[in-house]
């Protein structure tokens, strides 16, 4: 009898469509979160394998800060198009406007994005959110199981969770719960990189090392855009920088590299010893 050895990657993926397929199964109205960032281009990519040649069965939610790198967002909609995907954005701004919730004064918009995501997924009647958490990011996800448990209020406790046997998922709900569903749980920050590298998967140019004009605030470097204008005194110089991650425009700071490919970004992130 013949044999069939899959690879790291191939493993990982093949974990990952049986999870995107068994909520698509057990849940009435699933919705992918989509920021992208690596992960969630990487979690958009296995759903599209997971149901092909049909369309991905559910919709596309996007928290939008509104303090986005106007590349991402391009980055965004070309995918939705590409894929004929629904796309529900939920807007930041929108609820600091109608009072839901107020703005830190750190500018910071972190923290207000979860009233906003519990409120789109009352609107919607989502049952379950495929989120694109990794156990290795930190100590908190470390312990999430891949079907995270919400109650009826969006909040998740520790002690609320059902066991997860091998690959069986329990999704059963009551009306107003919910499950978060993280099918990349098991991948790493370099699994991450060297599948997007092997599928060839497009990314937005931000990851990539390039000349950017930046200003130097504490010890950060950090683009000069519409959320970052210069303060009085400060200079704005030109270096070759990269970034390591993607988030509100006035809050990510960038690092100086001279990585200009996936395969580059793949052999660095190999060589650090922090995710």
């Amino acid at each position: 009898m013949r044999t069939h050895v899959m690879t790291q990657l191939r493993t990982l993926e093949a974990e990952s469509v049986h999870i995107f397929r068994e909520v698509a199964a057990e849940m009435q109205r699933p919705c992918l979160l989509f920021s992208g960032g690596k992960d969630s281009i990487v979690m958009l990519n296995i759903a599209r394998k997971a149901f092909a040649p049909a369309r991905i069965p559910f919709p596309v939610m996007h928290i939008d800060t509104n303090r986005n790198f106007p590349e991402v967002i391009a980055y965004r909609d070309r995918w939705i198009e590409q894929l004929g995907l629904k796309l529900v954005v939920a807007s930041v701004q929108d609820a600091i406007d109608r009072g839901l919730v107020r703005e830190e004064p750190n500018g910071s918009r972190n923290r207000i994005q979860t009233q906003v995501l519990l409120e789109a997924v009352e609107r919607h009647k989502f049952d379950a959110l495929f989120g694109g958490g990794r156990r290795d990011e930190e100590k908190a996800r470390a312990k999430e199981r891949v079907f995270s448990f919400r109650d009826e209020f969006g909040q998740w406790d520790p002690k609320n969770q059902r066991p997860e046997i091998w690959n069986l998922y329990n999704g059963r709900v009551h009306s107003g719960e919910s499950i978060r569903a993280f099918p990349l749980s098991n991948w790493t920050e370099l699994d991450i990189w060297s599948y997007i590298a092997g599928e060839e998967i497009e990314i937005p140019d931000l990851y990539l090392a390039a000349e950017r004009e930046v200003i130097e605030r504490g010890g950060m470097l950090f683009a000069v855009n519409e959320f970052v204008p210069l303060r009085p005194g400060e200079t704005a110089h030109t270096r070759k920088v990269r970034y390591r991650t993607i988030g509100d425009a006035n809050l990510t700071a960038a690092v100086e590299s001279d990585t200009e490919t996936v395969a580059m970004i793949v052999d660095e992130v190999a060589a650090v010893r922090i995710t």
